[in-house]
């Protein structure tokens, strides 16, 4: 048994399932049951949302870790569910370690992205719901939907810049108030509030929040402090980039 390839392997499926959004304890969870599949008793792993270490100790008695920083990540259920089922696998029939590693390296590199015109019409129809959903007309939420595809320029163009999450919530929010404001001073909107609850929907921090409740039930009290952390983070860069477009729109247009 290679157990360096064997803990760089579950390392490396708990790190994937991390950057897709699992909870900490599926993760930690999932890489014990693919060290103890493979005969590994000793097998220890602490994960946070920004990191995760794995150790075991060698019939020999020499002692490896496997340390990995993860760097920030939306959610991928897709690629979480498909993680998921091949850790069961794994489990259920432990393979050669290369061959294990081949499977979980398809699994991650083999994945369909959505394309831009796919995104872009994420952002716009759920901006516009939103905005329907909260009280506005249908020009209301043609407008909301615009200022969906703002954001939904915006934001992949400043994660490819490598932007941090204030920054990125922060210019959403900026980008997402400017469109709102010159599009109801042009008349095509009727209730700026309702346009801009709904566009900065998107953004807003919600599943975060609940991921670190969920967490915190769960016990993973440090996870759950980093999730509220990002959270606030995020609320803080929408609330200033918000607040600093309707100051501008305000100081531009009067009594928008």
């Amino acid at each position: 048994m290679n157990y360096d390839k064997l803990l760089a392997l579950s390392g490396e499926l708990g790190c994937h399932l991390l950057l897709s959004g699992a909870e900490i304890y599926r993760v930690e969870e999932s890489v014990r049951y693919l060290l103890g599949a493979y005969g590994v008793e000793t097998g220890e792993v602490f994960a946070i949302p920004n990191c995760i270490i794995v150790s075991l100790t060698a019939p020999e008695g020499r002692v490896l870790t496997w340390v990995r920083r993860v760097p920030g990540h939306d959610t991928d259920i897709s690629k979480m569910e498909d993680l998921n089922a091949l850790c069961r696998r794994l489990c259920a029939n432990p393979p050669e370690l290369d061959e294990a590693a081949g499977l979980l390296d398809r699994v991650v590199r083999d994945r369909p992205q959505p394309g831009l015109l796919l995104r872009l019409s994420a952002y716009f129809l759920i901006t516009s719901v939103f905005c329907l959903f909260f009280g506005g007309t249908a020009a209301d939420a043609l407008c909301g939907g615009l200022c969906g595809l703002t954001v939904g320029l915006l934001l992949p163009l400043l994660s490819r810049l490598g932007a941090n999450l204030f920054f990125r919530a922060m210019v959403g929010g900026l980008s997402c108030g400017v469109t709102a404001a010159v599009l109801t001073a042009l008349g095509l909107g009727e209730h700026l509030d309702l346009i801009l609850t709904g566009a900065i929907m998107t953004q807003a921090p919600g599943l975060v929040v609940t991921n670190c409740m969920r967490d915190l039930m769960a016990g993973d009290v440090m996870s759950s402090l980093v999730k509220l952390s990002e959270g606030l983070l995020t609320g803080a860069g929408i609330a200033l980039g918000t607040g600093v477009a309707l100051g501008l729109a305000r100081t531009l247009w009067g009594g928008l």
